[in-house]
């Protein structure tokens, strides 16, 4: 964080680098007000040093649009052939005139960039402010965000010559007032009374787990090396089982099992993973995930040669730690449904720390160091978000371009779409319907959430509604237009009618069972929705490596053209919010639970239809 790394320097060895005359400043980003949520403290000690990204143009990215289409189409002959490390970068690399540009800029007023990301499409430098408000016309200042307490560095406006005009994108963080930490969702946690141990007064209470307040100082563990090879197995036939009655008001992972035809039998090839992403400083305790697996999937016990730490890897981004002794309710119910659900398939738990300068920074830093890599994740689940209008366009589409990356050479991208119903991300007051992101981008998998069966029906804080940012994509025009022809004008002037539409899909999100710090909780969330559909995709990509296939990708394309066989239609719900009804759900299509719940069966027998 940029308030937590304020160094202070006696004297200055170096000029400021005041623009020449000939180099004269165009505004290039400007905001009229501070926005809600942040207060003016001040103008910036002059000493204290930023972290500034500089976002170059990339040279292509309709064309890295035009090649994820391409392989992600089930109609392309391209289908699943994904693309390499080398082509995708390619798209992404600025052009060498760009990076020339702004190289030259900075030097001219004494300023070293580095490179910061695999393909060179950002800079990354750091100046004290004085140097700063010089270089940019800039005037940075002190602000509180009023709910965390944290502070930023922020200026009202910059400005750049027109030398680097088309070249330079955006520099970050600058007019960016984004969260300083990324929100979970606003987690319903209920104690659950167990034989062996008494609750409190006999009652059961409900509360909200808020967003932490202050960093953590963590233990580090490393990422777990995993050597050991599986066992080759008959490929997981899907359970045939009805949902046992209990599963109406406790989900556990025999429930999703039996709801969507999961395969309870282990992973039966080495190359499927899964990884699940977490931030500010959420850890989950691997003897948490050791009795959950005792009591939940008592079944797999035979097949469990692993010890309690070696249940899932950990990897380190931002300083990120896994406390092995302080397990948060977010990444226990990620871990716990993530491995509970994909038997035997090598799960990663990826932290990312605080060495940033604010929430969404977090986000473009666990995405360059997964795209650096010469093999990328085959599913990447998050329940973290922000909301949209809080997320400058820019930075929105560059990291929009950062999960294209990753789903153009084969990994799923799936994202929890928020529990504030139409209000945003968590319930919050507001005039107009407010969109969650991630999830409005046009190349991730958006998931709301479900309760109950038989039927199932949408939960009502299950996000959704229409991007700001986004337009609608083609692959969801049939499904989103037939929608709004039966919403006519409700809802009207409240919300973008040709912006993405999300969510994509849903799965369960309420009565979660979780075991945190050796006790048995009940949590809801669409934090619980994202790792359930994250589960099911690795089971997926499994059996289709068994079959010598290419692992699933980016899902969009291939669950809006053929949903409707292969998906759980979910037809009653509402979300509301901003003192609405929000949407409703209906058949087909909707904003809430989008084209349904999946069925695993019905999936894969889809998939193979059309190899």
């Amino acid at each position: 964080m940029v308030a937590a790394g304020l160094l202070l320097f006696g004297l200055f060895s170096f000029s400021l680098g005041r623009p020449t005359a000939h180099d004269i400043l165009h505004v290039h980003e400007r905001r009229t007000e501070v926005p809600n949520g942040f207060k003016y403290v001040g103008k910036a000690d002059p000493t204290a040093m930023l972290d500034l990204r500089i976002a170059l143009v990339q040279s292509n990215p309709s064309g890295l649009e035009a090649a994820l289409y391409d392989v992600s189409n089930p109609d392309s002959a391209n289908y699943r052939k994904h693309l390499s490390k080398a082509e995708v970068d390619a798209m992404v690399a600025p052009k060498p005139e760009s990076v020339q540009a702004v190289k030259t800029w900075l030097s001219k007023n004494n300023i070293s960039a580095e490179t910061a990301s695999p393909s060179g499409d950002w800079l990354s430098i750091q100046v004290p402010v004085a140097q700063a408000n010089h270089l940019l016309d800039a005037q940075f200042s002190e602000y509180t965000h009023e709910q965390t307490g944290l502070t930023a560095l922020r200026t009202m406006s910059y400005s750049v010559p027109a030398s680097v005009q088309g070249h330079l994108d955006f520099i970050h963080p600058t007019t960016s007032f984004v969260n300083l930490r990324p929100v979970p969702a606003a987690l319903q946690v209920i104690p659950r009374r167990q034989n062996r141990t008494k609750g409190r007064g006999g009652k059961q209470r409900s509360f909200t787990i808020p967003a932490p307040t202050a960093a953590a100082s963590f233990a580090i563990k490393s990422l777990a090396t995993k050597t050991a090879s599986k066992t080759t197995l008959s490929q997981p036939q899907a359970q045939t089982a009805t949902p046992d009655a209990s599963c109406k008001t406790k989900i556990t992972p025999e429930c999703l099992q039996a709801i969507y035809n999961i395969p309870s039998a282990p992973a039966s090839n080495n190359q499927s993973n899964l990884f699940v992403a977490s931030f500010v400083g959420e850890s989950a305790d691997p003897a948490d995930l050791q009795q959950f697996l005792g009591q939940f999937r008592s079944d797999i016990k035979q097949n469990a040669k692993k010890s309690a730490d070696s249940l899932f890897a950990v990897k380190s981004v931002d300083g990120g730690t896994n406390n092995l002794v302080g397990a948060t309710t977010e990444a226990t119910l990620d871990i716990q449904y993530a491995v509970g659900l994909a038997t035997d398939v090598d799960t990663t738990f990826v932290s990312v720390g605080t060495n940033n300068s604010d929430g969404i920074a977090g986000f473009l830093d666990v995405i360059n160091d997964l795209i650096a890599q010469d093999e990328v994740p085959f599913v990447l689940t998050t329940s973290f978000g922000f909301n949209e209008k809080d997320v400058p366009v820019g930075l929105a589409n560059n990291l929009c371009n950062a999960y294209a990356q990753l789903g153009a050479r084969g990994t799923t991208v799936l994202f929890g779409s928020g529990d504030g119903g139409v209000s945003g991300i968590q319930n919050t007051d507001c005039t107009t319907f407010q969109p969650t992101f991630p999830s409005t981008c046009p190349f991730v998998t958006s998931v709301g959430g479900t309760k109950s069966f038989g039927p199932e029906v949408a939960t009502s804080f299950s996000s959704g509604g229409f991007s700001n940012t986004f337009a609608r994509p083609t692959y969801q025009d049939d499904a989103v237009s037939a929608y709004l022809d039966k919403l006519g004008k409700t809802n009207a002037g409240l919300f973008n009618r040709s912006g993405r539409a999300f969510p994509d899909i849903a799965a369960q999100a309420q009565n979660f069972q979780i075991v945190r710090g050796g006790k048995v909780v009940s949590v809801s969330g669409t934090s619980a929705a994202s790792p359930t559909v994250g589960g099911l995709v690795a089971l997926l990509n499994d059996a289709i490596f068994n079959d010598g296939g290419k692992p699933l990708g980016f899902l969009n394309p291939f669950l809006y053209k053929f949903g409707p066989g292969a998906l759980n239609d979910i037809t009653q719900g509402n979300n509301p919010g901003c003192g609405t009804d929000g949407f409703a759900a209906a058949e087909g299509w909707d904003p809430i639970t989008g084209l349904g719940t999946p069925d695993f069966a019905k999936l894969l027998s889809t998939v193979r239809k059309n190899t």
